[in-house]
Order: structure tokens, then C-alpha cells, then sequence
């Protein structure tokens, strides 16, 4: 069969056209080492853990079981696509910031904001690993209100810039009455507290667990939940947050790679770019 030359040298152009593309799709991978957002998110997982895959050349942090990092390693999620919620019932005003949401209430009041947050995700963690000793928090005005004493009976009585405890007959060691602790705590202690009362952490040594926190009317704190590390060191890590008004807690997107969201890199970082924050890399505090 006779191929016209036009049609024969048009196709070879195309051929010639598609390998070099194909080559330079290959070659741009090699290098940049793109990571699709499809490939870091398994939409059937149940934690963060399961939920959220890490970059290739990357490892993951593998903490001890009985851990706070293992404990928000593997904490539980809404099912996929979930909305984060206000403590009203209301929806979030901004549903485009979050790639899923923490399993854990947020009250029903305005309460549970940013520092909030990471104050119960600690205290939960401690609760249940029964160190009911560690769990303990300074207020505003430097009042140590200590869980320990709370569960003996005593009760924290406000006065203005005045507080201090009181025996009651309240004595218990429930989980209703912890909640009712934390109540008190979220009322009255914040990340002006919070900055204040923890020690600082220097980026290389992040961890899983610590916390990027300005202090301020309104200040703004959120935790590191998920860290990996590559062989020269470099860190990528997950963060979560609740906001203002009171939140459902949820995981962050990294709006400034979305070839790594939700993970956010150590790499030449100075300053930490979160969707409704910015923070920096002197801001890093660790609980105690």
C-alpha cells in the first residue's frame, strides 16, 4: 500500500514529538521527584497513620507504643471528605484548608480554640495512660491548676486575677469530672500561657508532639502529629489545628506544595506558612 510522503513524515514528527515528551516526563520525575497528592492519601484509612502515605526517599517515625508521638501517630479520623464543624453545629467558614478531621468532640462551647486543642489532645493522652500526676497547667496569671488535686476535691475558685483552690465534696476520678477539669483549663489558660509555661525546641530536634505557638490576643498554636526524616536529615512533619471560633481539631494542607501536602518540610525553613498562620521556626515549644 502507497503511504502519501506528507502522511509518512507526519507521522514520524508525531512519533518523534511523543518520545521526546515521554522523555522529558521521565526525566522531570527522576529529578524533581513529584509525589502526587493521590499518592500520599489512602482515603480508606482510619488514622493518621493508615490515612496519610510519606514521600519516597523518606522514613517514618517510629515511636515507642505507649507514647505521646505513637498516640497521634495513630489517632482516628472522620471518614474522608469529612467538614470540620464549630462547636454550635455550624460549618467552618473555610473548608478549604483541612485534608481530614481528628475523631474528638470539640464541646459545646467556645472553648476548645488552638491552644485548647493541643492542651487536650496532651491531657487525653496522659488520661489514658493514667499519669494523672503529669497532667497539669498553668493559667494566664502563672496559677498552677494541677488535675492531681482536682481529682482529691478541690475546686478552683476565680476572683478577678484571684485564684485559688477550695475543698469541695466533688472528689472523683471519672472522665465526666476530667472534662469538667479541662473546661476550667481551656477557660482561663491559652497560648500566652502555654508559651510561657513550655521550653523552647530548636528545629533539627523536632518531634512529634511539639508545637509551633505565638502567645497573644490572639495568638495561635498548632501540634505536630506525623514526622518523617530522609538520610541527610531533612524532616517533613503533619500539623494539626482547631481555631476561632471553637473547632473540630483537623489536619492541615500545605497550600504552598501541594506535591507533599499535607506534609510540610525542615528544609531551608525560616518561616512556617499554614493556611491561617504564620509562624517561625523560634516558635517550636515542647510539653513537658
Amino acid at each position: 500500500m502507497h503511504i502519501p510522503l506528507k502522511l509518512y513524515l507526519g507521522a514520524l514528527l508525531l512519533l518523534f514529538a511523543c518520545k521526546q515528551e515521554g522523555q522529558h516526563i521521565q526525566i522531570q520525575t527522576l529529578f524533581t521527584k513529584k509525589v502526587t497528592n493521590k499518592e500520599l492519601l489512602y482515603k480508606e484509612g482510619t488514622t493518621i497513620k493508615t490515612r496519610f502515605n510519606i514521600p519516597d526517599n523518606f522514613t517514618r517515625t517510629k515511636p515507642k507504643d505507649s507514647s505521646f508521638a505513637n498516640y497521634l501517630q495513630n489517632f482516628p479520623l472522620k471518614p474522608h471528605n469529612s467538614k470540620v464543624h464549630l462547636y454550635n453545629g455550624n460549618l467552618k467558614n473555610r473548608q478549604d484548608i483541612h485534608c481530614a478531621v481528628l475523631d474528638i468532640d470539640v464541646g459545646n462551647r467556645d472553648l476548645q480554640q488552638c491552644a485548647d486543642a493541643t492542651m487536650r489532645l496532651r491531657a487525653e493522652y496522659l488520661y489514658q495512660q493514667k499519669k494523672y500526676d503529669r497532667i497539669s497547667f498553668n493559667f494566664t496569671n502563672g496559677f498552677n491548676a494541677s488535675y492531681s488535686k482536682w481529682r482529691q476535691g478541690y475546686r478552683i475558685k476565680v476572683s478577678g486575677n484571684n485564684v485559688t483552690w477550695f475543698k469541695s465534696n466533688q472528689a472523683s476520678t471519672s472522665y465526666k469530672s476530667f472534662r469538667k477539669y479541662l473546661v476550667m483549663v481551656f477557660s482561663y489558660a491559652g497560648t500566652l500561657s502555654l508559651e510561657k509555661e513550655l521550653p523552647s525546641i530548636k528545629l533539627n530536634k523536632l518531634q512529634i508532639g511539639d508545637l509551633f505557638i505565638q502567645g497573644g490576643s490572639p495568638g495561635h498554636a498548632i501540634i505536630v502529629m506525623d514526622l518523617a526524616t530522609d538520610k541527610n536529615g531533612n524532616k517533613i512533619f503533619m500539623l494539626a489545628q482547631s481555631y476561632m471560633p471553637a473547632q473540630e481539631i483537623h489536619i492541615l494542607k500545605n497550600l504552598n506544595n501541594n506535591n507533599i501536602s499535607p506534609w510540610y518540610s525542615t528544609h531551608n525553613l525560616n518561616k512556617l506558612i499554614t493556611p491561617e498562620w504564620v509562624f517561625t521556626k523560634s516558635d517550636i515549644k515542647r510539653f513537658n
